[in-house]
């Protein structure tokens, strides 16, 4: 009276592989494009800055992460000595120069 009456389901048919695939789908594509936009252009951006770190010499100008530009004095395995003033050397790690300006770049400032 208050009750219905339950019935059995019937068995879900095997979606096969192409059923499987098509659940696991959107995942993948979102890797993929998180790869593209995200992943290789940082890997590309790394590259460049340990490339510039390694080729890094005596006379070169640079900025550093702090915002200081100074002319590279003295490169050493881990370490940096710039010249940001004449007489005034300071020595900083080689991660913290972010950019390598052109030449002449002092002298306009």
């Amino acid at each position: 009276m208050f009750i219905s009456n339950a019935y059995a389901q019937t068995a879900a048919a095997d979606p096969g592989i192409m059923g499987s695939l098509t659940t696991f789908l959107p995942l993948i594509l979102m890797f993929v494009v998180m790869y593209f936009l995200m992943i290789r252009p940082q890997q590309k951006r790394q590259r460049e800055l340990k490339a510039m770190m390694e080729a890094l010499t005596k006379g070169d100008e640079v900025v550093t992460a702090g915002g200081i530009v100074g002319r590279v004095s003295k490169v050493t395995d881990g370490y940096v000595s710039l010249e940001i003033a004449t007489g005034t050397d300071i020595t900083v790690q080689k991660n913290a120069v972010t950019t390598l300006l052109p030449k002449g770049t002092l002298k306009a400032l």
